[in-house]
């Protein structure tokens, strides 16, 4: 017997692959909310005057001038990195494997989709990447500061 709020599909290479039912509603309610996301990092990507080289005889207005610019960079590059995350999770509602993790295939809990609906892996494989990503700058910055 099947789980009430899980279904089986097959997979690229055959395996069988579990999968969150969810009701058109909230599958559309989610699709919503990502295109609305989605609309507004493409408005605040598109203004990039933050990012503009600005010059003053007085050093520490340049000083100031890269801090903020430096800043904004940051910015857009978080806004870019998100932005990016949503239009996988659109494409995902559109192939049909929204709502599972891409590295284990196990569903995502629809509490975890409720906060954070462009979620790409359930929180235990997100967890573990995060540490990865950790250890990875953590080495990186044993190097720079090596160097």
């Amino acid at each position: 017997m099947d789980h009430p709020v899980l279904k089986t599909r097959r997979g690229a290479h055959g395996q069988k692959i579990m999968t969150m039912k969810t009701a058109h509603t909230e599958i559309d309610g989610f699709q919503e909310i990502l295109e609305r996301k989605e609309a507004e990092l493409g408005s605040v990507l598109r203004k990039r005057d933050d990012i503009a080289i600005e010059k003053s005889a007085d050093q520490m207005d340049e000083i100031q001038y890269a801090s903020e610019r430096d800043l904004a960079i940051r910015n857009v590059d978080r806004d870019s990195t998100l932005l990016r995350a949503v239009k996988a999770a659109l494409r995902r509602i559109h192939d049909d494997s929204f709502g599972t993790c891409i590295a284990c295939e196990s569903p995502i809990s629809p509490r975890r989709l409720a906060a954070v609906p462009w979620a790409a892996r359930c929180i235990r494989c997100q967890e573990a990447a995060d540490r990865e990503a950790q250890d990875i700058g953590d080495v990186s910055e044993t190097f720079v500061n090596a160097a």
